[in-house]
């Protein structure tokens, strides 16, 4: 039987329990909750093992892969250049990268990469995964790319290529990459156990991720069909949107063993391979509507510009869900349940999710390495959520 490890303030002991009803259930196999509540901790637990093959346990540092959680650090980055006047979200990207001007993109405002509006969702040339770890030439494939779709006409979730889009214009102003912008401004005043590009001494830190695709049935007998393969293929094969979007540029992280390599941790794909222990997500997000530390990273006046809701409706990607957009974030409308009204963070596939209620003044993060089917979350941190609002009731 797994065994919660860690603390929680006083008056927060249900949050233990519904952490550890999870591990009960057998829903999870290693993971990590922390919050914070006006800038001060109150939630830090971890528990499970962290490498299901080598039996390893989850301990207090351990790191893991946090996918499309990761768009919320690159998302909190981009709000802070423009609450300093260095970002018009307003303005044309080419004004901040002129090649992207390219096959009739001159127009296309930032706003519209942050909220998925760009028509960027994949690319149609044939990309390596050396391409992909390198940057520059996925970054060049996406200024020639034309738009799939007449940009601002709808949204569809720009699962990979988001990463580099937002993450180009970022270096264009500072004049760093956008994992280095994120350690500058974020991580090391904050003193946050997160990244994206891994230093190679933290490599021995990390969990191994636990594929969120069911392996075959061994008893099945051959050519017997396989309905939970063919229900994925169907929402998310090769041919179809959300499997381009998942998977591009090319296919390139079609194969999910990819994710656990060194070479991944290490390169800056900003879209979906930041790494970090779920303090460090909770402590960002608090910070970002509360001071924590002497640290506040978003003013209220950037906090409610990039909560403006930039979408609506169905997301032509995520098979016509409504999941609503603001400048960068995911808002708690639609399917998204987060919390309070005011609620913004981003969910991972396979269940991780960094969030902030500035109503509340609370932040989250959760992580774990057995993914679960989803893309906007899972019973298990909706679990640790109500707990902890019923800690502040």
């Amino acid at each position: 039987m797994t065994e919660t490890q860690g603390w929680t303030a006083p008056g927060w002991e249900g949050v233990r329990d519904a952490f550890q009803a999870n591990f009960d259930a057998g829903t999870e196999v290693g993971a990590a909750f922390s919050t914070y509540h006006r800038g001060e901790k109150v939630v830090d637990l971890w528990g499970g093992v962290a490498d299901r093959d080598t039996g390893a346990a989850w301990n207090e540092d351990t790191l893991i892969p946090v996918f499309s959680t990761s768009k919320g650090m690159v998302a909190i980055v981009a709000n802070m250049l423009a609450q300093e006047g260095r970002l018009d979200v307003e303005a044309p990207v080419a004004e901040y990268w002129p090649e992207f001007a390219a096959n009739g993109k001159q127009d296309i405002p930032v706003a519209y990469l942050l909220s998925h509006q760009s028509g960027l969702a994949w690319v149609d040339a044939t990309c390596t995964l050396d391409d992909v770890l390198a940057w520059d030439p996925i970054v060049d494939v996406l200024a020639a790319e034309a738009p799939k779709w007449e940009p601002g006409t709808k949204h569809g979730y720009h699962a990979t290529t988001y990463g580099w889009l937002v993450g180009e214009v970022i270096r264009r102003i500072t004049g760093q990459s956008v994992g280095a912008a994120l350690a500058e401004r974020v991580s090391v005043p904050l003193g946050l156990d997160l990244w994206i590009g891994l230093p190679e001494s933290e490599e021995s830190r990390v969990g191994a991720l636990i594929s969120m695709i069911p392996e075959r049935d061994p008893n099945a007998a051959p050519g017997e069909p396989d309905p939970i393969a063919e229900m994925m293929a169907a929402f998310m094969g090769p041919d179809t949107p959300l499997g381009k979007a998942l998977f591009a540029p090319g296919g390139a992280l079609a194969d999910q063993d990819v994710w656990n390599t060194r070479a991944v941790h290490a390169a800056e794909i900003p879209a979906a391979n930041g790494i970090c222990d779920a303090r460090s997500l909770a402590r960002m997000y608090a910070a970002t509507v509360s001071e924590v530390d002497g640290t506040r990273l978003l003013t209220p006046e950037q906090v409610a510009a990039a909560t403006v809701a930039r979408t609506q409706g169905p997301n032509f990607v995520l098979l016509d869900m409504e999941v609503e957009f603001g400048l960068g974030f995911m808002l708690n409308q639609g399917i998204i349940a987060l919390g309070g009204p005011s609620s913004f963070g981003h969910f991972g596939a396979g269940g991780s999710v960094g969030w902030a209620d500035p109503d509340a003044e609370l932040g989250f993060g959760y992580i774990m390495n057995r993914m679960d089917i989803g893309l906007a979350g899972d019973q298990r941190s909706q679990s640790l959520f109500q707990a902890c609002y019923a800690a502040i009731a």
